[in-house]
């Protein structure tokens, strides 16, 4: 059994963690309140907006004209991942690292192989993870979270929206959590570019509309729009799923810390009983011998 003062240095020490624990889950908790309101505000608008651009483009007749609706053979790949500047979240951000991984291996290994798979890292934690994974990154954005705003991510857009038109890269993979509750988050892989519009039967059955000006121009302006609120709704989901994981991850830090202050009081309590027993049976004996 170790010795009170070991104990008691142990003690000290898991205190000192279980305030750290839970200070940071009672950060967590009251970030996570805001980017869960932020998401339950920019979903619906961003499912809605998508729906009107495939309503829109499966009425045109060639609805390729948008360069970002050209699908081309996936020679330069770009992939995108959304993780955290900070850990203690759990396996959020290993998680993210191996589902690129996996998406790199099973859809585009022969990019890979030539060089042509590029990856773009948001979050600290993501390159790092690469790393571990002996993939190099070719960009980060690690700034975003200090002051995450849609002119911020939009600008970030942008700048993926301008290399994919200029033909930099043939295809373009988000990978994020997407937030759907504290506990939980859902590791997402979707296409962002080019946008995959697919086809919406059901608007054969709708009214003809007069658009003005024309569903054309409509389409061609509201592509870029759209892409840039889809890229924003990500980096927000990604963003709740964090602090979700980090409460879920403190929450029960806190919690085994407690358990183990449990054991490592009842431990000394025990030790120091045994201390306490041993010099009364010295006193005894001393007491005996002078008897004697």
């Amino acid at each position: 059994m170790a010795g009170l003062k070991e104990i008691r240095i142990r003690i000290a020490s898991v205190k000192t963690t279980r305030q750290v624990t839970s200070a940071m889950k009672i950060v967590s908790a009251a970030k996570l309140k805001k980017a869960q309101d932020a998401v339950s505000q920019i979903r619906p608008y961003a499912n809605k907006l998508h729906g009107i651009l495939t309503s829109l483009s499966s009425s045109l007749e060639n609805s390729e004209d948008s360069i970002f609706t050209q699908q081309r053979e996936p020679e330069k790949v770009l992939i995108i991942l959304i993780t955290s500047n900070r850990g203690l979240c759990g396996g959020f951000n290993s998680n993210i690292s191996k589902n690129a991984a996996k998406l790199v291996h099973e859809k585009y290994s022969d990019q890979y192989k030539r060089g042509n798979v590029s990856f773009l890292s948001i979050g600290k934690q993501g390159g790092r993870q690469l790393k571990h994974l002996k993939m190099s990154v070719a960009d980060s954005n690690n700034e975003i979270f200090d002051k995450l705003n849609f002119e911020n991510v939009a600008a970030l857009a942008n700048q993926v929206l301008t290399d994919f038109e200029a033909g930099k890269f043939d295809r373009v993979e988000l990978v994020y959590n997407q937030f759907k509750n504290a506990a939980v988050q859902i590791q997402t892989t979707e296409q962002f570019l080019p946008v995959e519009l697919g086809d919406d039967t059901s608007s054969k059955n709708n009214a003809d509309y007069i658009f003005e000006p024309s569903k054309e121009y409509i389409v061609k302006v509201l592509i870029p729009r759209i892409l840039r609120i889809q890229f924003y709704k990500a980096i927000i989901d990604s963003f709740a799923a964090e602090h979700g994981a980090r409460l879920t991850a403190m929450h029960k830090a806190t919690d085994n810390a407690t358990e183990l202050l449990s054991y490592l009081t009842l431990q000394y309590n025990k030790a120091r009983q045994a201390s306490i027993t041993g010099e009364i049976l010295e006193i005894t004996s001393g007491a005996e011998a002078l008897k004697g």
